[in-house]
């Protein structure tokens, strides 16, 4: 059994990181893929320059175009100054933007469509066209017929009559004839026609210049007749208006007292004054209220010094003075003199309030009036510039419109013929164009054939690509056998020992054996990813070749599951096999098979109860391994596939190389990758890779004839 030392593992796990990178876009292999691809992309090239030469030179109708130059005036030379009603066109983007939409404009159209009765014209009439043979309207007529939608669909014309319905189809087809340009940083448009006739392109582009200045005029004309009739209209409203303001503003005046604004300033004078002495007034009020208050508390409090003094009476201060010295028959004297003064200051008191009540009711009177004198100044005032506001519109209004009455019959058109156009110039189809253009989507195409193909593609086509994705060497690459039973493979390979199929085993014999040159392996096990590799057809092969050598070889068949090497050997009936030969049941001399025509030990696959893996992972395997390595030079073990059972990584537990086949063009990359990482995850360490079932014919078809190997020249053989 071969050691896997802590090398091997890490190459192993080289291996491993190296398949899973991810995928990157490499620009030489897509060139490289390109390249080998070219009779594709030429092909394609030369069919679209043949169909485009086609559509050239016998489908498309040729088609002339010519101009007409048209200059936009920046001025109006006008007979009275009116820029309301007769201004010119703005210089503005937006506003020659404008005007050229107005000549491409449906109304401007269905004028030139009637002027020149193009709906006569079959190039703009398409009912007048014969009926083709074949057109996309009538597959889709057949298709709504199938679906059931004979119906019409909602937003169809059919309300319109025959006429009118034919006269839109014109215009919009003239419309694409049309074009209408500004020339850069300049104020002249390009009126250009494109049809199938170069007279009949001069005269539509002349006639819809002329239609359009004509056009001009009219609007212009129109707009001053609508001027006009409004400005009528709005004088009478205005004149009228302005009559009734004049007569509300002298109703007014005759219902005011006062008239002017001095009237007002000097009765708000006098209320000012008025509100000055009634808040003198009551000033003193307070004064009087306040000092006979006091003297009611003194008077209570009976100090008849304190009395005096607040009465401030010289008669009374000297009673005071005679009451204090002890005089007793004074008392009565001061009292009637304390009375005396006390109905004074009451007296004065009254009068003041009096005073003030009445100065306060003249001041309401005189803010009342103010008021009302004030509202109707304002009132007054608002009318009069009402009035003036109305009066100055009115006058306005009758100017403008004496002057636009006067603008009658001399409009001009903003625009004026710079050039007319001549009989038009040959423009298409360019047949040069065309068919560079049909020469590069042809290339294109073909480029995205050949990529669509290389990407669609699921297995590996050439040594490179598969050592490059594996990390591992391609020791071998072995042809499709020129066989049609698998029992023709031993015949095939003793006739035809120089055919490319014998040369390719020689090739891998001789790598499998110097893959190890101080340790040459004896024991070798082929397997593959999935079944329908070439595995066991290589395996066969590989034996024959190691035959010739003079070398004793025993093949085993170590697929006891399927056991196709009965399709390729006769085996007699209850002939023992692997199973026999293991448990010592029967003699290896008494299970081998051997054919007349290879000499070869083959040892058959046997049926057997128990699991495959758990025999081959036995100690009596590892035993019978061992003692055939003493009685044969070399060993071949035909095993399952990595990816259905687990038995080849079982196997290569006990195999001195391991030799993995993959199916050219066939074998998914992911079932490869992933069949390696399973070899490699049970430290299964793979010799080489061997591309398998490689066609000649496919190889030579995609590109890869010269990528063959040494053995490309044995293909003409």
């Amino acid at each position: 059994m071969r050691e896997v030392s802590k090398f091997d593992r890490a190459d192993d796990n080289r291996v491993v990181s190296r398949v899973e990178e991810d995928d990157e876009i490499d620009l030489m292999e897509l060139a490289g893929t390109l390249w080998r691809g070219k009779w594709t992309i030429a092909l394609c090239a030369i069919v679209a320059i043949l169909l485009g030469g086609y559509y050239a030179y016998a489908v498309a109708v040729p088609k002339y175009a010519t101009t007409t130059k048209l200059a936009l005036q920046l001025r109006n030379e006008q007979v009275v100054d009116i820029e309301s009603v007769m201004a010119g066109v703005s210089t503005e983007t937006s506003a020659i933007n404008t005007e050229l939409e107005v000549i491409r404009s449906s109304g401007l159209l269905e004028q030139l469509v009637e002027e020149l009765d193009l709906t006569t014209d079959p190039e703009f009439n398409e009912d007048l066209r014969p009926e083709p043979t074949v057109s996309m309207a009538i597959v889709a007529t057949a298709v709504r017929s199938i679906l059931g939608f004979d119906g019409a669909t909602e937003g169809d014309d059919n309300q319109l009559s025959p006429a009118q319905r034919t006269l839109n189809n014109t215009v919009a087809n003239v419309r694409d004839a049309i074009t209408a340009l500004n020339l850069r940083d300049t104020y002249i448009f390009n009126i250009g026609a494109t049809t199938q006739a170069q007279m009949k392109s001069a005269e539509i582009a002349n006639t819809l210049a002329d239609l359009y200045i004509q056009n001009q005029i009219d609007v212009k004309f129109q707009a001053t007749e609508n001027a006009v009739a409004w400005l009528s209209e709005r004088v009478v409203e205005l004149e009228a208006e302005l009559r009734a303001k004049e007569n509300e503003v002298k109703d007014l005046l005759s219902e005011m007292q006062l008239s002017t604004p001095e009237a007002l300033s000097a009765l708000n004078q006098q209320v000012r004054d008025t509100r000055e002495r009634l808040g003198d007034t009551r000033a003193n009020v307070g004064l009087l209220e306040a000092r006979l208050s006091e003297l009611e508390r003194l008077e209570q409090q009976g100090d008849a010094s304190a009395i005096a003094a607040a009465l401030d009476d010289p008669t009374l201060n000297r009673l005071a003075t005679q009451i204090d010295q002890g005089q007793d028959n004074i008392g009565e004297l001061f009292d009637n003199r304390v009375a005396l003064l006390m109905a004074r200051a009451d007296t004065n008191l009254a009068r003041s309030e009096q005073q003030e009540n009445a100065l306060s009711g003249s001041l309401a009177r005189l803010e009342q009036q103010v008021s009302e004198q004030s509202e109707d100044l304002l009132q007054l005032q608002q009318m009069q510039r009402d009035a003036e506001v109305t009066r100055t519109l009115y006058e306005t209004f009758l100017t403008r419109l004496r002057e636009t009455s006067v603008q009658r019959g001399v409009q001009q058109a903003d625009s004026r013929v710079l050039s007319v156009a001549t009989p038009g110039e040959y423009v298409e189809p360019r047949k040069s164009r065309i068919l560079a253009l049909a020469m590069i989507l042809g290339a294109m195409i073909g480029m995205g054939i050949v990529v669509l193909r290389q990407f669609m593609r699921k297995g590996f086509r050439t040594s490179d690509e598969l050592e490059a994705q594996s990390g591992i060497s391609v020791i071998g690459q072995i042809p499709k056998m020129p066989i049609r039973k698998r029992r023709e493979l031993i015949d095939f390979l003793n006739n035809k020992p120089t055919s490319a199929g014998a040369e390719a085993i020689r090739n891998l014999r001789t790598s499998i054996l110097l893959s190890n040159i101080d340790n040459p392996p004896q024991v070798i096990m082929s397997t593959s990813a999935v079944p329908g590799e070439g595995k066991t057809t290589q395996s066969i092969a590989l034996a024959h070749n190691l035959s010739g050598l003079g070398k004793k070889v025993l093949l085993i068949e170590g697929d006891i599951r399927r056991r196709t090497f009965t399709e390729y050997f006769e085996l007699p009936e209850g002939h023992g096999g692997l199973v026999s030969a293991m448990t010592g049941e029967k003699p290896l001399n008494e299970v081998l098979v051997r054919d007349s025509c290879i000499s070869v030990d083959v040892l058959m696959g046997e049926k057997s109860n128990i699991n495959a893996a758990d025999i081959f992972s036995s100690e009596k395997f590892k035993q019978f391994l061992t003692s055939v390595r003493k009685s044969y030079d070399y060993i071949i073990i035909d095993t399952p596939p990595v990816l259905v059972v687990p038995d080849a990584r079982v196997i290569g537990q006990s195999v001195d190389a391991v030799v993995f086949s993959t199916a050219w063009d066939r074998t998914p990359k992911a079932q490869v990758i992933e069949a390696l990482r399973q070899l490699s995850s049970v430290n299964v360490r793979v010799t080489g890779l061997v591309l398998a079932q490689i066609d000649a014919k496919g190889m030579k078809r995609y590109g890869y004839g010269a990528d063959y190997g040494s053995y490309a020249g044995y293909y003409e053989a």
